[in-house]
């Protein structure tokens, strides 16, 4: 078995250690996409890392047997590790599985809260404060009664411009790309999770635009937050970070826009190459024993 094998796990542990750094002072339309990409492309080197641990299982089998003598393929590890290898393969496939059916799910009921006024607008008359972006065709906001109650006529303006963001660039299909990664590789989560924050600092950052006053969509997160969950909200990192983010100019990061994604591109291009390449080998390999 060729070192080479084993760094696609690597993969996934140095981008979290880099990602925070990587994306302190990037806009956060690049951060969305750039750790997204990344995510995707570890939990696939991942994979493929799993995938050749696991086809040394079967190294005795034949044609499998007969590429022993080939140089650059994967030899035989302690079975151990093959078995760990294929369990956690499995494990992640079932992990995805569940994510796409509980995302799946809760869509449709979403969706099934009510039809779509001309407006795009569904209002649900539900006490619990939230709203939120419904995809489809079209995508849909959901806002409810108890959030409407809670929020002044400028404060409902954020909230809508905050929510149509999120259905205008498509945040979903990036959001759930790293879920999925995550599901894969659980050393991702902590991708996941800051692809979802960024994707709210990038609806934040739009909502600003649109209102013209940072200081309102400061408060207006607050206040939704607030009356969401009091204590999730004052003791949530997430929303507090985004309140100081929205006190603080709007970022620009004139290089951070180029040099973030490719350093995102060419990382994971050059560990997936490696990957890609013995497993095309040993795919031609096998084809040509067989």
């Amino acid at each position: 078995m060729t070192l080479a094998v084993y760094l696609p796990a690597l993969l996934s542990l140095l981008l979290v250690a880099v990602s925070g750094l990587a994306v302190r002072r990037a806009p956060p339309a690049v951060a969305t996409r750039g750790l997204a990409l990344a995510a995707a492309g570890a939990a696939a080197a991942y994979t493929c890392c799993l995938g050749f641990l696991t086809l040394t299982l079967l190294d005795d089998v034949p044609p499998l047997a007969a590429l022993d003598h080939l140089p650059g393929l994967p030899k035989p590890v302690p079975g151990p590790i093959a078995l760990v290898a294929a369990g956690l393969l499995g494990w992640g496939a079932v992990r995805l599985v569940r994510d796409r059916r509980l995302r799946r799910d809760t869509a449709e009921r979403l969706r099934a809260a009510g039809r779509p006024r001309a407006d795009g607008l569904v209002v649900a008359d539900w006490a619990a404060p939230h709203a939120v972006a419904v995809p489809g065709r079209p995508g849909h906001v959901l806002i409810t009664t108890g959030l409407l109650r809670a929020l002044d006529g400028r404060e409902r303006r954020v909230v809508l411009a905050h929510e149509r963001a999120h259905l205008r660039h498509r945040h979903h299909r990036l959001v759930s790309t790293a879920a999925a990664a995550a599901a894969v590789n659980p050393l991702l989560v902590p991708l996941r999770d800051a692809v979802a924050y960024q994707a709210e600092r990038w609806a934040d950052e739009e909502a600003a635009v649109q209102v013209g006053d940072r200081g309102l969509v400061a408060r207006c997160v607050a206040k939704a937050a607030l009356a969401a969950s009091p204590v999730l909200a004052l003791g949530g990192t997430s929303v507090v970070d985004r309140v100081h983010a929205l006190r603080r100019p709007a970022p620009r990061g004139r290089w951070t826009r180029l040099l973030l994604p490719a350093a995102v591109v060419a990382g994971i291009g050059v560990v997936t190459l490696v990957a890609a390449a013995e497993f095309a080998a040993l795919a031609a390999a096998w084809l040509g024993a067989a």
